[in-house]
């Protein structure tokens, strides 16, 4: 029986509300210098329409993507305007990746942080982006101190985006961006929880929490699944798991564990 993921989670007080778990999309945009265990072909158009169809059916409202995802937002851009299934679109702003080099290089003056913006509104062919988080390098503090965050704010208070956030590498950098946007992208997964104070604040804060490299990049073991959804969802301030995947059957597996998982978490909040 294929299950439907019906809860849906504010974003601090923005009016943005998602569902539990998010479709990444990077697969669909590139894949050469990524972190996968096994390699993968590019899925063709109809293929990617069948992902978004599928993701939509599954009751998945998100899709996380980014400049650096290779063409990612300009083939989301197209093929969901041949569809209608309103999904809520998060997107990224300060890597972008060299196809040539394999390398990536960040920017994080306001000017190219405007520019992006601008160029992921026409990418994705919308006037207004749903979410919009700064793609760390890994230097959390400092670009905060350096004003991204406020420029994204800015773009805001403009109406060229709905929710703002970053996501983040750092404990320091997590609390500092809970502390100027709506919400944080942090890792959290059964090896790694360095990231746990963040999404505590976020509890205590009222602000959002995307999850990110859930299953490790696919370097968790496959038993572990439910055990680590489980975890995850342990934690009421997570609004959403970013899951990346072009697999129609693992898709569909993702989302029963993690009914399952938001199952148990409702069950302990009860007793």
């Amino acid at each position: 029986m294929t299950v439907y993921l019906t809860q849906r989670k504010q974003i601090a007080e923005t009016g943005v509300f998602v569902s539990p778990l998010g479709l990444g999309t990077v697969k669909i945009g590139r894949n050469t210098a990524v972190k996968y265990p096994s390699s993968f072909k590019i899925p063709d158009d109809k293929q990617v329409q069948n992902l978004l169809a599928q993701t939509w059916g599954l009751g998945i409202n998100l899709l996380d993507t980014a400049p650096a995802y290779g063409n990612s937002e300009q083939r989301l851009g197209q093929l969901l305007a041949k569809q209608q299934h309103p999904f809520l679109i998060a997107t990224k702003v300060g890597e972008i990746f060299d196809e040539k080099t394999r390398a990536s290089h960040y920017n994080f003056s306001p000017e190219f942080i405007t520019n992006s913006i601008k160029q992921s509104l026409k990418n994705l062919r919308r006037d207004v982006l749903d979410i919009v988080l700064i793609h760390s390098d890994g230097n959390d503090k400092t670009i905060i101190k350096q004003g991204a965050l406020e420029v994204l704010a800015d773009l805001k208070q403009q109406g060229l985006i709905r929710a703002t956030g970053m996501s983040t590498k750092t404990v320091e950098g997590g609390l500092l961006a809970l502390q100027q946007s709506d919400l944080a992208m942090v890792m959290h997964n059964l090896n790694y929880q360095a990231e746990q104070a963040v999404i505590d604040q976020a509890h205590l804060d009222n602000k959002g929490i995307f999850i990110k490299k859930a299953l490790a990049s696919g370097h968790l073991s496959p038993d572990s699944g439910q055990d680590n959804f489980n975890l995850i969802y342990s934690n009421q301030s997570v609004s959403s798991v970013i899951i990346g995947t072009i697999n129609p059957v693992h898709l569909e597996d993702n989302v029963a564990k993690v009914a399952l998982a938001l199952d148990r978490s409702a069950e302990s909040s009860i007793n």
